[in-house]
């Protein structure tokens, strides 16, 4: 085995498989941690990463998943990745139930996987002398903006249960990493949350000079985590140029200005 071995939720597309990638190609073994079996098939197959099929929204498949890595092996890195957004309703208009999904798989779900695993990670940290724990979380937990309310919401809990983790893991040799993505365009995050329509998932994009995409942010974690292991970055903010906040995106050329 490998003295790196990182395992990565939400790995069956976007950004979680392009940390898949970004990680086996930086030498780690990998774990492609996610829902759909013949996505993780396929990743594997492409870089030669080991995968086991888990919902992180259901406790039953998170005991599965600990299990079968405990059986394996220490874990020396865990990537959070799993989550999304549903809907773009005002705070009065929302379906509460598309809060009680992104609640689910943003901020339950990181809870139950890091919980489940941080005995592997301090059998990590101890063979290793460093363990990471990369959650990954949004501008949007930060800064809130109109008709995100639910997904504001449930990345600000995310962003505050990575700080208290951090908290409560001080003293021990674990990095407590978040990265804090902003615009990436990725095939399926926008569709998602505008329920499968494409005019609308794309209409998001329209006319920015060159969002992040899911490779940018990858390489931001595997350099987070390729760091000497006493350097922590506690908290990395990753926006396209064009973008100086969730709600305000230069769309067309970047330009510089000649006239102040």
């Amino acid at each position: 085995m490998n003295d790196r071995r990182a395992v990565v939720t939400g790995a069956s597309s976007g950004i979680g498989a392009a940390t898949v990638r970004a990680l086996r190609a930086d030498g780690w073994e990998v774990v492609a941690v996610a829902r759909r079996v013949e996505r993780l098939r396929e990743l594997a197959a492409e870089t030669g990463a080991a995968f086991l099929v888990c919902d992180v929204t259901r406790q039953e498949d998170v005991d599965a998943l600990a299990a079968e890595l405990a059986s394996t092996g220490p874990v020396h890195a865990l990537v959070n990745n799993a989550g999304g957004a549903k809907g773009v309703s005002s705070v009065e208009a929302a379906d509460p139930e598309d809060w009680r999904w992104m609640f689910e798989v943003n901020v339950l779900g990181l809870q139950r996987v890091t919980a489940a695993l941080l005995p592997l990670l301090r059998a990590g940290a101890a063979e290793r002398g460093v363990a990471d724990l990369v959650n990954v979380t949004s501008i949007a937990g930060h800064v809130p903006y109109a008709g995100g309310g639910g997904y504001n919401a449930a990345k600000a809990a995310a962003h505050a249960v990575t700080a208290v983790l951090r908290l409560e893991l001080n003293g021990e040799p674990i990095r407590v990493v978040e990265i804090a993505p902003g615009m990436v365009r990725t095939e399926e995050f926008s569709l998602v949350r505008h329920r499968g329509d494409r005019e609308k998932a794309d209409a998001v994009y329209a006319g920015v000079a060159e969002p992040l995409v899911a490779d940018d942010v990858a390489a931001v974690i595997a350099d987070a985590m390729g760091k000497p292991r006493h350097v922590d970055l506690d908290l990395i903010v990753v926006k396209p140029v064009a973008q100086a906040a969730p709600h305000l995106l230069a769309r067309g050329p970047l330009e510089v200005r000649t006239e102040r």
